[in-house]
């Protein structure tokens, strides 16, 4: 299993998203939901970015810097970006652009 997301009571009322790895250890916890259907539409785009996104070094050393070109390394999310029309780059390893 390659991790899961928890929707947990957040202290101040609301929800939060807590994304956990295979062996349940914490990722990420996202901001305050109002709603649970609220929550879930955050875990979608979680998921969106998490397959499509940039990521940038903003790091007191590192001024904004791609480290890694969109990473395609299944079928589908080969098929999603001809979808939109590119071709999937990148070898699944991080390359620093500058």
């Amino acid at each position: 299993m390659a991790g899961h997301f928890e929707l947990v009571d957040a202290p101040d009322g609301g929800y939060r998203v807590r994304m956990l790895d295979s062996s349940g250890s914490l990722m990420a916890i996202s901001v305050t939901f109002p709603t649970k259907r609220a929550a879930v539409a955050g875990v979608e785009m979680a998921r969106e970015i998490a397959g499509t996104g940039l990521i940038r070094d903003c790091s007191s050393n590192g001024a904004g810097t791609l480290i890694q070109d969109r990473v395609h390394s299944t079928s589908s999310a080969k098929e999603s970006a001809a979808r939109r029309g590119k071709t999937p780059s990148g070898t699944g390893r991080a390359a620093v652009r500058g």
